[in-house]
């Protein structure tokens, strides 16, 4: 059997199928189509093995020796197929089949390879087979015990709704119809590490690294996509309510000076300088107070769309208003900001608000963008369970940024690898 009908079966099977792509239903612990592909090595005759190591050559050409290259591929098929903990003993075990940890451990944490090479190679991957339409940015809580773990301290982690002993990282994915692919990480240093002379030399974090609000961390993730990598401009999706600092303004005028489109999810107190209205261009509203004046001036509009397996029929109304006006980028290209809300009949007030600079008169595209915004979340959960996204026993600045570029080379894995079988590979 072809590595392509392999591929299918397994999807046809339920791995990642249509509707399961659309929806995630409660209760139900979704599989990692690159795992499940891997499982199937015995019976397939190493036909996805061969894709895997296919796969790995490319992304991993650009590392400089032989060596690094192999503990690469490696540690992804550890990160891919060890049930459990992903640690450098167990891959040890059940993938080289002898005793390797302290060369695993040299190659993650100390070895000089760059894995924004390596993120780009993924990058541009991912852009040219999948069904990219936008750009997402989230945070994920990577949980330590320790206090010497870089960029680790009790901090407040929006995506978990609680203060923890944690690392903060952002990422940025690709999202589209059906896939989501992590292809870019910051860590996110905390301002106490910028003053901490032992714990940055016993972490081995470079100078230039130094606490950052959230929003420019954002930023930088954008322009490597954008500058770096060359990759074509998408709409930036943000989920705004998962990020504690201020510098909403500032993520906006951002986008609107780099030329994005963007759809940012706010929640109903978050201050808006409204472009209508008595107090036009003065004091700050709220959402839900600029939504109310709204209510009576513009018609609610409905959207349907399908989701859920098997897939039912779904709608519910829309409405947009003017917010105000974007204050980034040449002034004869600018896009007003508009606030769009989910605001059902019958309810009293909106669902779900975002401010977008995207066309808002026919909301059912972007409200299709607004459903993607769960897409990225959902991916960075799935790599929690099944590619050891949290799994990094390390405690160094390199080794970070090297572990999450191999977690998330593996969680591609299993969507190019399907992008490849549609194609007829």
């Amino acid at each position: 059997m072809s590595a392509a009908a392999a591929i299918r079966e397994l999807r046809g099977a339920g791995t990642h199928g249509e509707a399961g792509r659309n929806s995630r239903q409660p209760g139900r612990r979704r599989r990692s189509p690159a795992g499940a592909l891997l499982r199937e090595l015995n019976v397939r005759g190493g036909e996805a093995d061969g894709l895997l190591a296919e796969y790995c050559r490319d992304l991993f050409s650009e590392l400089p020796r032989s060596d690094q290259r192999a503990w690469a591929e490696v540690y992804v098929r550890g990160l891919l197929t060890v049930p459990g903990r992903k640690t450098p003993a167990r891959i040890s075990e059940h993938i080289v089949g002898k005793p390797a940890v302290a060369q695993l451990q040299q190659f993650v944490n100390q070895s000089p390879w760059d894995h924004l090479q390596v993120l780009g190679r993924l990058a541009g991957a991912c852009a040219a087979s999948l069904p990219v339409r936008a750009w997402a940015l989230d945070t994920v809580a990577f949980p330590k015990t320790g206090k010497c773990s870089v960029g680790v301290s009790r901090q407040y982690s929006a995506a978990d709704g609680k203060v923890l002993n944690c690392q903060l990282g952002m990422a940025a994915s690709l999202v589209g119809d059906g896939c989501a692919v992590p292809v870019d990480w910051q860590l996110m240093l905390p301002a106490e590490w910028d003053q901490d002379a032992k714990r940055r030399t016993c972490a081995h974090v470079p100078s230039e690294a130094r606490h950052l609000p959230d929003w420019q961390y954002g930023l930088q993730l954008v322009d490597e996509l954008l500058v770096d990598w060359a990759l074509s401009p998408r709409p930036v999706l943000v989920d705004w309510r998962r990020f504690p600092d201020e510098g909403l303004d500032d993520l906006l005028r951002g986008f609107e000076e780099r030329g994005l489109g963007y759809l940012v999810r706010i929640d109903s107190s978050t201050g808006i300088r409204s472009a209508v209205g008595r107090h036009a261009g003065g004091r700050l509203s709220t959402a839900y107070d600029l939504g109310r004046q709204a209510q009576g001036r513009t018609k609610h509009t409905t959207v349907a769309w399908r989701e859920g397996d098997p897939p039912r029929l779904r709608q519910t109304q829309f409405l947009s208003c003017l917010a105000s006006e974007s204050s980034g980028g040449p002034r004869s290209l600018r896009q007003p900001r508009w606030l769009l809300m989910e605001w059902p009949a019958g309810r009293d007030r909106p669902r779900n608000y975002w401010f977008t600079n995207l066309d808002t008169r026919q909301p059912a595209g972007v409200v299709g963008l607004a459903k993607l915004g769960d897409s990225s979340r959902s991916a960075l959960e799935q790599m929690l369970r099944t590619a050891g996204l949290q799994d990094f026993e390390g405690r160094s600045f390199r080794g970070w940024h090297h572990h999450v570029t191999l977690a998330s080379v593996a969680f591609g894995f299993g969507l190019l690898a399907m992008a490849r079988a549609d194609e007829g590979y």
